[in-house]
Order: C-alpha cells, then sequence, then structure tokens
C-alpha cells in the first residue's frame, strides 16, 4: 500500500476565544494598551494551515491582518517538503527586501507561545481564484500585466542571497526524478503515460542551472491579483533551493490554467513575454524550449500527486470529498503530458 504523500494534521484546533486573546495580548504590546481584535474570522483559504483575519484598532486606526497558524498552533507532519512557518515568515522578510511583492510580516510566534506557532502578516486586498482572475471583467487590466509583473516577481525571488535565508532543501531535477518515482512505484499500479514520462525525463535531464530560491508552488491560487495585476505572492511552504526553471515551467502547467489552455503561462500570457521580462529584471536569459523539461516534470510531478491524494482518501487517511476529487485529476495529467510530448520541438 502506498504512503500517502501528505499526511493527515491530529491536533487541537484552538477556540476562537484563545487565539482572540493570544492576538489581544500581542495588539496590546504593539500597538498599545487600548488597542483592540475586532472581525476575528477563520478563512476556508489554507490546506495545511489555519488562516484567521482580523482587524487590530487602535483610536481612530484599523489595520486589516492575517493570522497564518499551525493547527491547534503546534506544528506536525504535513507534506516530505512543507518548510516551518517561521522560515516562512524569514522568506516573506527576505523576499520584501529583494523588491517582491509580498505580505509584510507584523509578528512571528514561536511554538509554545499563546498563539503557538504562527505569524501575523499584512492582509492584501485582491482575488486568489484562478477561474475569476481568468474570466472577470474587473481583472481584464490585471491579465494584460501579470505575465510581466509574474516574469518580474521570479527574477527577485531567485536573485534573494542564499547567505539571507534559513537552511532550506535542496530539489534539482534529478532529486525530483527520484523522489517523485519512488512514491508512484509505492502503489504498484504502473500507468503507461507516467512510465513514458519517467523514461523521457531521465533521458534527457538538461544541465542543472545555478541554484537559487525555488518559491516551490508559484501558480494563480497562491497569488494575489487587484485590478492592476500581481498584489502578492502567498505561499511560501514548499520553498526550496533548486533550479530557476522550476518555477518558471510550473506556472506554465496546464493545470494551472484554469482552462485557459491556449495561454501557456498561468492561462493568462505567453512564454515569451514573461522570459523576456525575467531577463529584464535581472534573470537568466531563457528560451521556451529550456522550460520544456521542466513542464514534463511539473506536469508529472501533479499526477503523482493527485495520485497520493486519492489514495489518501481512498484509506481514509483524508476522507475529504476535496482529496477524492483531485485525486480523479491523474487522467488529466496524462492528457497534459501527452500534448506536452507532441509539442516537443515546436518551441524555439
Amino acid at each position: 500500500m502506498a504512503r500517502p504523500f501528505f499526511r493527515v494534521i491530529v491536533a487541537k484546533m484552538g477556540t476562537a476565544n484563545d487565539i482572540e486573546k493570544g492576538l489581544s495580548d500581542w495588539a496590546s504590546e504593539h500597538y498599545g494598551a487600548a488597542a483592540a481584535i475586532a472581525g476575528l474570522r477563520r478563512l476556508s483559504g489554507g490546506a495545511s494551515q489555519e488562516t484567521w483575519a482580523f482587524e487590530v484598532e487602535a483610536g481612530e486606526k484599523s489595520e486589516p491582518l492575517i493570522l497564518r497558524r499551525a493547527p491547534g498552533g503546534t506544528a506536525a507532519a504535513r507534506s516530505s517538503e512543507a518548510i516551518t512557518l517561521a522560515i516562512e515568515a524569514a522568506l516573506l522578510e527576505a523576499t520584501d527586501k529583494a523588491g517582491v511583492r509580498v505580505p509584510g510580516v507584523r509578528h512571528v510566534s514561536p511554538p509554545g507561545s499563546a498563539l503557538g506557532e504562527a505569524f501575523v502578516m499584512k492582509r492584501v486586498a485582491g482575488e486568489t481564484l484562478g477561474r475569476k482572475i481568468l474570466r472577470d471583467a474587473e481583472f481584464e487590466t490585471a491579465r494584460a500585466r501579470l505575465t510581466q509583473q509574474c516574469g518580474e516577481a521570479l527574477a527577485r525571488i531567485h536573485s534573494v542571497p542564499l547567505s539571507g535565508v534559513p537552511k532550506l532543501p535542496t530539489s534539482l531535477g534529478r532529486n525530483q526524478i527520484d523522489k517523485y518515482e519512488a512514491v508512484y512505484r509505492e502503489f504498484n499500479l504502473p500507468r503507461p503515460v507516467f512510465e513514458l514520462a519517467f523514461a523521457w525525463l531521465k533521458d534527457n535531464e538538461p544541465e542543472p542551472a545555478d541554484p537559487v530560491l525555488v518559491h516551490g508552488d508559484f501558480r494563480l491560487g497562491n497569488l494575489i491579483v487587484d485590478e492592476n495585476g500581481l498584489a502578492a505572492v502567498l505561499d511560501w511552504e514548499l520553498a526550496h533551493i533548486g533550479d530557476p526553471r522550476e518555477d518558471i515551467a510550473w506556472l506554465c502547467v496546464n493545470s494551472w490554467r484554469f482552462g485557459q489552455t491556449e495561454n501557456r503561462v498561468g492561462g493568462f500570457g505567453q512564454l515569451d513575454e514573461l522570459l523576456d521580462a525575467y531577463a529584464a529584471a535581472g534573470g537568466a536569459r531563457y528560451r521556451p524550449a529550456d522550460i520544456d523539461w521542466w513542464e514534463i516534470m511539473g506536469s508529472l510531478k501533479w499526477g503523482v500527486m493527485c495520485m497520493t491524494m486519492y489514495g489518501a482518501f481512498k484509506t481514509g487517511a483524508d476522507p475529504s470529498v476535496e482529496r477524492a476529487a483531485i485525486g480523479r485529476r491523474v487522467s488529466e495529467n496524462e492528457i497534459d503530458l501527452i500534448n506536452l510530448f507532441e509539442g516537443l520541438g515546436r518551441h524555439a
């Protein structure tokens, strides 16, 4: 039986009153004794962490904030790669200094404190749902700007000095092939398209680029977009040291185009424009063909993840409808891989 790639978290969640008291004590210390917490509510977003929205009211001023918290305030194993919240907060601070649009960190709460393992960050207005960003009229201007803005953001992320970030796992191309093939083999359920993809990736592995800070999940859904374009980059829990082409290609994976398949970049743009913006902002100069290997890796990786999510549902480790629904998408990744193989050689 295959082990679930994602482990279920079983932890005491903590009441809203407990969290509000912890936040009130923090606000009194940092905003003044008269500061108060208002509008505390749990948000539905965040599959592996608690996300709470609230406001700090101090006099006539009100600051909208987000609490990102380990479930129950106590960290537990979530995946084989996920970093801690303290490291995630440190990455937000480092990338903010590099000019990346990220929510500013207001406070980091250590394990064992009143709030538990958590951090507070600025709440950025905008939308994260890919289908709305790609279809709604209010984001028409944003869609025209997103490709350039994403290229610039990725170049700045990849420029962050590794000496200035906490210790992170390293995952290059061969590391990912070996890791995801090991997970796939444990299912003992051969899928011809996946077998072809693993073989092709091994036979065509490119020379690794100089390792950089990689976001690890840079795509619609993890980006806040407002009417002017990219407002903030979220969800850094899969950040690692790796190949910069991984981030570029992950944004191109068809699963993250939300039906707008003609636009290779996130459903909103073309790869030439993204690569031009990336190079102009200080990144390396890549050709579209340089991204092919990593896009195939990305589609295969997501396909294996979908298998593991269905495995978690089937075994009862995570019986949520979400896990079952995502598990059904394995076949979509097989189709995407076939289309990618048929398109090889067409990219300049």
